[in-house]
This record gives C-alpha cells, structure tokens and sequence, in this order.
C-alpha cells in the first residue's frame, strides 16, 4: 500500500513541493535585499521623525503588492491541498472502480484507508509549515515597517504565518477527503470543498478567534495611541474620534467615544468655536508634542471624554497561534475518524 500510494501521489506531490521550492528560492533571493534597503534607509534617517516616517510610507508602497501576492499564495495553498489532493483521492478510486480490486486482495478497507490519509497527510501539513516558513522569513522586515496597517493579528497576515497554515492544510486534506467520500464524483466534491473551506476560513476570525482568549476591556484618554483620527463635520464643528488598539499590532474589536458619565456618543461638541479643536486650528495626522491633535486631545479629554476600546494586544499572537490549530488539527482527526467509520459501515 505504501508503494501503491506514492505511486499515484508523487505527481501531484511533485507539483506542489515543486513550486514551494521555486517560491523558496524568490524569496531567498530578495529577501535580504528588502531587508538591506529598510536598515539603510532607517539608519539614514536615525534621529529626524519626519523623515522616517516619509522613508518608511515609500517602502511600503514600494513592496506592498509584493508582499500581499506573498502572503496570498500561503492563503490559497491549504485550499489547494483540500480541492486537488483531498478532494480527488478517493473519488477518483471510487469512479474507477479501482477499490473494489484491492479490497477483494489482502489489504482492508481500514488499512487502504490509513495508508492514503497518513502519508498524503503528513505531506500536506509538511507543505503548509514549508510555505508559511518561507514566507514569514521573507516577510520579517514589512511587517516591522507596517505594523499599524498590517499587524500580525489581522486576518490576512494571521492565517499565513506561524504553525496555523500546518493545521489549516491537514484540515483542508481531511475536508477534501470526507466531502468526496460523500459526494463519490470528483467534480463536484473539489466545488463543495473550495466553498466550504472558503465559508469556515471567513467565519473562523469573525466568529471565534475573538473568544479564544479573553479580550481586554479598557477606558482610556484620547490619545495619538487610541485615536487613529479625527473627523470634523465642516457645517456643525462637531468632532468625531475613530478608535485604535492602544498597543501598537493590536487587535481592535470595539472602540468608541464615551462622555464623563461613561455613556457612548458618537460625536463631540465643542463648547466654544475657539482652541486648538476648532477650526482655525484643525487638528490633523498624528505627531507629538505641541502638535495641533495633542493640543486638541488634550482639550478633550479636560472635558471628561474617553475612549473605550475592546481589543486583543499583540502578545496574543501566539497564544492564539497555538489555540487555533490544536482546534483544526481536532476537526481534522474528527474528518479522518469519520472517513473510517464511512467506509467501513456505510460505503459499498
């Protein structure tokens, strides 16, 4: 059996291991170049604010694109694992009528089962530490310099780094494997897989990464590190303070605005028309110091109001990290003890 199946799977398994390797040398190759060109721009700047900031605003929109079509391919591979080696490898056994040959010779259903499902497994969680290795690698020196755009916590970068891709691609595997078993044609059982997968991948950080841990609850000043900006309606003058997590690569869940008694509003009105909050002086981007919006939070929060945040800090990563995949690796082994039950009991 175990001849018998790296006989069929050593195409596909070429293909995807083939590719990794190619992605592995790109990114060998311009990785330390990306990370050259970030230290000698901030060792150029070293002392002057302003123009690091403006350095590290060109870097970004320099590699931006690259580093989402990075980070894209480590999102889409455990699909591809669940849609062309989960999803087809019984299936195609199943149209053939191949099974029924070897289950009439010495090999049980069981043992045909755990053959397939242990080796083309563990390849597939192999292939998934390999491409999200490679690409946290690469990506090191980005996620330094955008840590407020992109932090590792947000859904995008999360579920491309660190051990989840590993349990993402033994889950998709198992997914592929049960939907086809199911589903017995390989069309529509590669579909129905592409759409689950696709379905949990979406809920799963809306409707349960926020509840691993407990988030945190916090009533805090108005601040450059709890406000990410001001809106000022033109006609009124009334101001309006969109919230951030405090610790910067922060999980924001919830933010808003709450007056002195603790009661949320959704905009500020100015008791006078002059200060640092009015219009003459607009309170505009972030800085330190004398800066217009430090002036004008500094108003604000004498007259009592706060910002009340519910988010998750940076810590989190990978505790979340480790909770979210023993949670898919179970889903996995639940996929895979239903495939023995299956055939075994109910397919013929």
């Amino acid at each position: 059996m175990i001849w018998l199946t790296w006989r069929q799977f050593r195409l596909p398994a070429a293909a995807v291991f083939g590719a990794l390797a190619v992605l592995a040398l790109v990114l060998a190759v311009t990785g330390p170049a990306i990370s050259g060109e970030y230290a000698t721009g901030i060792a150029t700047c070293a002392g002057d604010t302003a123009a690091c900031d403006d350095f590290i605003e060109r870097f970004l929109n320099d590699h931006q694109n690259t580093f989402l079509a990075v980070t894209a391919l480590v999102l889409l591979l455990p699909a591809l694992i669940g849609l062309f080696w989960g999803a087809p490898l019984f299936t195609r056994e199943l149209e053939a009528g191949t099974h029924r040959l070897i289950w009439n010779q010495s090999v049980t259903r069981t043992r045909w089962l755990a053959v397939k499902l242990g080796i083309t497994g563990v390849a597939a969680m192999l292939a998934g530490g390999v491409g999200s290795l490679a690409v946290t690698w690469w990506a090191t020196t980005f996620e330094t310099a955008a840590v407020k755009d992109f932090p590792r916590l947000s859904a995008m970068v999360f579920d491309a780094r660190g051990v989840v891709p590993i349990a993402y691609s033994a889950f998709a595997f198992a997914l592929g494997v049960t939907i086809g078993m199911l589903v017995r044609r390989s069309l529509p059982a590669m579909a129905v897989t592409l759409a689950a997968f696709a379905v949990i991948q979406v809920a799963v950080p809306i409707v349960v990464r926020p509840h691993l841990l407990p988030s945190i609850d916090a009533t805090l000043e108005l601040s450059p590190s709890t406000v990410d900006g001001i809106g000022r309606n033109p006609n009124t003058g009334v101001l309006h303070f969109e919230a951030k997590a405090p610790d910067p690569g922060g999980w924001l869940l919830a933010g808003e605005t709450v007056d002195a008694s603790g009661k949320p509003v959704e905009n500020v009105t100015m008791p006078t028309s002059t200060g640092p909050c009015s219009s003459s002086a607009p309170p505009g981007g972030r800085g330190t110091g004398a800066d217009p919006m430090d002036l004008c939070l500094a108003e604000i929060n004498q007259l009592g109001y706060r910002q009340h945040v519910i988010y998750h800090p940076p810590t989190r990563f990978w505790p979340f990290q480790w909770i979210e995949s023993a949670l898919y690796l179970v889903l996995a082994l639940g996929l895979a003890g239903f495939c023995f039950w299956w055939i075994r009991r109910r397919l013929a």
